[in-house]
């Protein structure tokens, strides 16, 4: 199972570039970023633009993978959604992973303050299905933001090159869906060294393929336990 972070972009400075640069050092896999116009439930709070920060972290890094967690279908229109993602894919081939997801009550506060509706969900998981489609015709993998049946099964609609991404999964819904295509997870952990192994063992023994953990409270350790997974014990 493969380890990254998503970058701390809730905030009004270049945090997220010099993390970017930490998270390449520690050897760690990968980074990404969330696509909100605010915080989550905080319109009182800063939060940078996933793309432009996407762009910044291209340049500054060679080796790790970076991508969105995830662009939201409506946020923009379908056809600069593609266009954005496949100028990151040209950027640095074989680096970029389009996690993509529909939105949610949770988030259609961004929308309507903005102006810019939602659309109905069907319509939205037709959008994601047609620009899924697209993206990984660049040879682009794509990530689904699951939490419902009906936006997990896009993933299987998609095919080859598709994986779930479950936020703050159980391991027992890892394994529930594991066998049936690519599972991937994103969450907070814990933050000490013995924990973050257990839940993050847990995972990978349910078949995750990649773990994206919140933004660490210790980086270091959990490089740590990265490391520790990659020996002989874990594949």
């Amino acid at each position: 199972m493969r380890v990254g972070v998503t970058l701390p972009t809730f905030r009004d400075d270049d945090a997220a570039i010099e993390a970017a640069r930490r998270v390449e050092a520690a050897g760690l896999d990968g980074v990404f970023v969330f696509d909100h116009i605010w915080p989550m439930g905080r319109n009182d709070r800063p939060a940078l633009a996933a793309f432009p920060v996407l762009g910044a972290v291209a340049s500054v890094t060679e080796r790790i993978c970076f991508g969105t967690l995830v662009a939201r279908i409506g946020l923009r229109p379908d056809d600069v959604l593609v266009a954005q993602l496949a100028s990151l894919a040209r950027m640095a081939p074989g680096r970029l992973i389009a996690g993509m997801g529909t939105g949610d009550s949770k988030s259609a506060a961004e929308n309507k303050a903005y102006g810019i509706p939602p659309g109905p969900p069907d319509e939205r998981r037709l959008a994601l299905l047609r620009c899924g489609r697209r993206v990984l015709d660049l040879g682009v993998p794509v990530w689904v933001g699951g939490g419902s049946l009906a936006t997990t099964a896009l993933a299987a609609e998609l095919g080859p090159g598709a994986a779930v991404n479950l936020w703050a999964g159980t391991s027992s819904a890892v394994a529930g869906l594991s066998g049936r295509f690519e599972v991937t997870w994103g969450g907070p952990v814990a933050t000490e060294t013995a924990e973050i192994a257990l839940g993050l063992g847990e995972l990978a023994t349910a078949g995750a393929t990649w773990a994206v953990c919140a933004w660490p409270e210790s980086l270091d350790a959990l490089a740590e336990v990265a490391e520790m997974m990659r020996g002989p014990h874990h594949g």
